[in-house]
């Protein structure tokens, strides 16, 4: 189907955000809650290479990772209803930012430098991109990606939300915004 065909209410939705920001825990609950195939484009990959994305990035490199992540999410971001969970540095690629913005309804998960340092204990071991950085270089890389991020449809602001709140928030949103663009005849 080309997308120019496609409903509003059947595009599919990508979540994009830096790393640990909550993309995969919050598209789960919003695919359930929108009866919709969950998909998270980090997982997908390490399905098919059968190995976790740090061994990927070690035996193959980030480019090799890169460029695969292109492909998945190009394919994925065509087909209707689903929820896609981007990797945090995939949004980087141009191209990525093109077919995501032109095939589907991107959100941006937005948490602030000081809620994200939380969690950062929680995430390190299992971020290829955070090994052997500095507390002020991942904050430099934060900020870069930020802007980055900035190419959206929505952002939702996470700090002070728990994931039930950020959900509700996006559903309600999206159903709004279904019923202003496409009310049923």
């Amino acid at each position: 189907m080309i997308y120019s065909e496609m409903s509003l209410r059947e595009k599919s939705i990508v979540f994009i955000g830096f790393m640990g920001v909550g993309k995969t825990t919050i598209g789960e609950l919003v695919a359930k809650k929108l009866y919709r195939d969950f998909v998270d484009i980090d997982q997908e990959i390490e399905k098919m290479f059968q190995m976790p994305t740090s061994q990927i990035f070690k035996e193959f490199g980030e480019e090799f990772f890169r460029n695969k992540e292109k492909e998945v999410i190009s394919q994925l971001s065509q087909q209707r209803l689903k929820i896609i969970s981007v990797g945090g540095g995939a949004f980087l690629q141009e191209e990525i930012q093109k077919i995501c913005l032109s095939n589907c309804i991107v959100f941006f998960l937005d948490l602030s430098w000081d809620s994200w340092k939380e969690r950062i204990s929680l995430i390190i071991d299992s971020r290829p991109v955070l090994q052997g950085r500095s507390l002020e270089d991942i904050e430099e890389l934060f900020y870069t990606r930020q802007a980055i991020y900035s190419n959206h449809h929505s952002k939702v602001e996470t700090d002070n939300l728990d994931i039930e709140e950020v959900a509700n928030y996006i559903v309600d949103s999206l159903k709004m915004a279904w019923d202003i663009y496409e009310p049923s005849k």
